[in-house]
C-alpha cells in the first residue's frame, strides 16, 4: 500500500522529542515525486511533512538531511531530520503537539491539499505576507494579532530586502483602501533614513526634525523626559550633589508652574521633579548661572555686586563685579555647587539650532513663566489619534549625540500615556499600537549610552503586550541589538546574514529548534525570509509580495554604472558645503528669488478678424 502511494517517504527510526529521525524509501532515489500532475522535491532542507496518527496529521518542517556510509542499507542509508511543529484534526490546524509519532509510523509529503490545510484559514485575523518559497500557488498568511502583542523582529544584512519587506509587512496589515482592511490601525515607526516617506506616503503622516515639503514638524517637549535623561543630555555628566542642585530647581519650578496652571489629575503633595508638568529651560539655566557667578559686598557679604542685568530670553548671562582677594570684597558666593561648566554647555545646547526640536519644542515651548501654548493631549493626538494609520517620525536629521535619548524619550511618553489609559478608550487595550524600530542596534545595543532606550524597549517587549503595545524590531546586525529584547520577540522575519555572529544569535532566538533552517540563512535571495514564531502557523520559507515600484522604500543601491556612464555637468560645491552647514538636504546659497505668477492662455484670433 506504502509503495502505490505516491506521497509515501520513509518509515520513523527514532524519536527524541519533537525531533524525529525518518529513513527514506527506496523509491525515492531520484528525489523528485509526480503527485496529481505536481512535481515536487523531496528531502528538501525547509520542505514540510506529514505523519498520520488515526485521525489526527502531525506536521514538520525538514531540518537536515543525509546519508550514512552503509550503501547496503535501505535507500542507500538516506535519512532526514524533522522538527515536529503542528498538527490537525480535519481541516483545523493547531500549533504544539498532543501526541509523537511511534517508530515504523509512515511519513508523507504535504501536498498542496495539506498546505492550504495549514494556510488557508481565512478571518479578520490573518493576512497574506507572501507566497511558499516552494508552492508559489500558496499563499503565506500571518496572525495579525500575534504578530502586534508578542513582537516580532526583522533581521537581515544590508540589501537583503529589509526595508522593504516591512514596507510590504505595513501594507498588509493596512490593506489601504481595501474591503476588510484596518483602517483604525496605530502604527508609529521610527524611521532612521527617511526610507518610507515615500514607500507609505499614501496612509501615513509624516513628522520630521528636518521637514521637507510635506511633512510636518517633529517635536519632543523636553519637559515631558525623564529628568535623568534630560540632564544627561543638556548638562553632561553629573556627581550626585551636581545632579541634586539642578533637579531642586527643576522641582521648584515645577511646583510654582503647577500652583498657577492647577493641571487636571496632578495633585501638589504628588508631583515629582519626573512629572510631565511644563517649566523653562531658559529660566532655569538662567537662575543656576546668577547664582553660581554672584558675588556680595557689605559687611555681612550679603549685597550682591550686580553690575548689569543678564536675559533669560536670549540666553545672556548676568555680570557681576569680580570677586577680589583680601577683606574689602567683593566676595565670592560660597554657596554655589560647583556646576559652571555643565551650567556652560546647557547654554550651548540651548543656542545649537539642531536641537530645536526637543529644547525649543514650537507651541510645546514653555514661556519663561512655564505656560505652553499646546499640552501633551494635543502632542498624542498628533501621534496617535490622527486619521491615517500610520505616524511616520523621520529621526534622519537628528544628531546622533541626541539619538539614543530622542528615541528614548519618545517611546516612554508613548508608553506611558497609553499604559496609564488602558482603562479608556484611547488606551492600547481598546485599539492597540505596534512601534516600528528601524535601524535597532544603532540605539538598543544594551550599552549603557543606551540605556535611555534599550530600558523603555526592554519594558516593552516585557509588559507592553498586557497594555496592547506591541513592538517590531528591525536590525541588519542581531548580534549587537540587546539579547533580552530580541530573546521577547515571538515571531522572527531572518533574511539573508552572512555574519556568523548574527547568523547564531538569531539561532537564538528562533522560538523553534530549527537549527538546519538557520544554515539557510547565507543563501536566501533578496526579500525571501524564513518566518518562524507565534504569527506563523509553521515555521516557513516565504517569498514576501513587493510592493509596487513607486510603492518601496528609498533603499536601493545606486546605479554606479549609469551614473559613472553619463557626460559629467556643472558641479558646484558651495551648493554641497551651504547643506553641511545648515544641516538641510534643500539648502541653497543664493535664493534666486523667483516670484511664481499663474498665466492665462488668450484665444489667437480667427482668421476673418485679421
Amino acid at each position: 500500500m506504502r509503495a502505490k502511494d505516491p506521497t509515501f517517504l520513509g518509515l520513523v527510526t527514532s524519536v527524541s522529542g519533537p525531533t524525529v529521525t525518518v529513513s527514506l524509501a527506496e523509491s525515492l532515489a531520484s528525489g523528485i515525486a509526480m503527485i496529481e500532475g505536481h512535481m515536487y522535491r523531496v528531502a528538501q532542507v525547509g520542505g514540510f511533512v506529514r505523519i498520520p496518527q488515526g485521525y489526527q496529521d502531525l506536521f514538520g518542517i525538514v531540518s537536515e538531511v543525509g546519508a550514512s556510509a552503509d550503501s547496503k542499507a535501505a535507500s542507500g542509508g538516506r535519512w532526514m531530520k524533522v522538527e515536529l511543529a503542528g498538527e490537525a484534526l480535519g481541516q483545523s490546524f493547531e500549533r504544539g503537539l498532543s501526541q509523537l509519532p511511534s517508530i515504523n509510523d509512515a511519513v508523507h509529503i504535504v501536498s498542496e491539499g495539506d498546505l492550504k490545510r495549514i494556510y488557508g484559514n481565512e478571518g479578520l485575523d490573518q493576512i497574506a505576507i507572501g507566497t511558499l518559497s516552494s508552492s508559489e500557488s500558496i499563499t503565506v498568511k500571518l496572525s495579525l494579532d500575534a504578530l502586534v502583542t508578542r513582537h516580532s523582529a526583522v533581521l537581515g544584512s544590508t540589501g537583503s530586502g529589509k526595508s522593504t519587506t516591512v514596507a510590504s509587512l505595513l501594507r498588509s496589515i493596512v490593506r489601504p483602501n481595501q474591503e476588510g482592511g484596518a483602517p483604525a490601525s496605530r502604527i508609529l515607526l521610527l524611521d532612521l533614513h527617511g526610507e518610507y516617506t515615500h514607500a507609505l506616503a499614501d496612509f501615513a503622516r509624516v513628522y520630521s526634525a528636518t521637514p521637507q515639503p510635506g511633512e510636518r514638524p517633529l517635536f519632543v517637549p523636553y519637559w515631558a523626559l525623564q529628568s535623568k535623561d534630560l540632564l544627561d543630555f543638556v548638562a553632561g555628566s553629573l556627581t550626585e550633589n551636581q545632579e541634586i542642585a539642578f533637579s531642586d530647581k527643576i522641582q521648584e519650578m515645577k511646583a510654582v508652574v503647577l500652583a498657577a496652571a492647577n493641571f487636571a489629575g496632578l495633585d501638589p503633595q504628588s508631583l515629582t521633579v519626573d512629572s510631565p508638568v511644563p517649566f523653562s529651560l531658559k529660566q532655569c539655566w538662567y537662575d543656576l548661572i546668577d547664582f553660581e557667578m554672584r558675588t556680595f559686598n557689605g559687611p555681612q557679604r550679603d549685597q550682591p555686586a550686580l553690575e548689569q542685568g543678564g536675559d533669560p530670553e536670549t540666553l545672556a548671562p548676568p555680570k557681576y563685579t569680580p570677586a577680589a582677594l583680601g577683606s574689602a570684597g567683593p566676595f565670592l558666593n560660597t554657596q554655589a555647587k560647583g556646576i559652571r561648566r555643565q551650567l556652560n554647555l546647557m547654554r550651548s545646547r540651548l543656542l545649537d539650532h539642531r536641537f530645536d526640536f526637543i529644547l525649543h519644542p514650537g507651541p510645546w515651548e514653555p514661556s519663561l513663566k512655564g505656560t505652553v501654548q499646546l499640552d501633551l493631549d494635543k502632542l498624542l493626538e498628533e501621534w496617535l489619534g490622527h486619521e491615517k494609520p500610520v505616524t511616520i517620525l523621520d529621526l534622519s536629521g537628528v544628531p546622533s549625540a541626541v539619538l539614543t535619548t530622542l528615541v528614548g524619550s519618545i517611546l516612554r511618553i508613548v508608553y506611558e500615556a497609553l499604559y496609564w489609559s488602558r482603562e479608556k478608550t484611547e488606551g492600547g487595550i481598546q485599539r492597540p499600537l505596534l512601534i516600528v524600530m528601524e535601524e535597532a542596534h544603532r540605539y538598543l545595543s544594551g550599552a549603557k549610552e543606551d540605556s535611555q532606550a534599550a530600558d523603555i524597549v526592554k519594558r516593552i517587549v516585557k509588559e507592553g503586550r498586557k497594555y496592547g503595545i506591541g513592538a517590531m524590531v528591525i536590525s541588519q546586525r542581531p548580534a549587537e541589538v540587546d539579547e533580552t529584547i530580541l530573546s521577547q520577540c515571538g515571531t522572527i522575519f531572518a533574511l539573508r546574514l552572512s555574519n556568523p555572529e548574527d547568523r547564531a544569535r538569531v539561532k537564538g532566538a528562533l522560538p523553534d529548534n530549527l537549527g538546519g533552517l538557520v544554515d539557510l540563512l547565507p543563501v536566501l535571495r533578496t526579500g525571501e525570509a524564513i518566518v518562524a514564531g507565534e504569527a506563523a502557523r509553521l515555521p516557513v520559507r516565504c517569498r514576501v509580495t513587493l510592493p509596487a515600484p513607486e510603492q518601496r522604500p528609498k533603499s536601493s543601491d545606486p546605479k554606479v554604472s549609469e551614473a559613472w556612464a553619463n557626460k559629467r555637468i556643472a558641479e558646484g560645491y558651495d551648493r554641497v558645503v551651504a547643506s553641511w552647514r545648515a544641516q538641510k538636504t534643500f539648502a541653497v546659497t543664493r535664493d534666486l528669488g523667483i516670484v511664481r505668477v499663474p498665466v492665462e492662455d488668450t484665444p489667437e484670433p480667427q482668421g476673418d478678424e485679421q
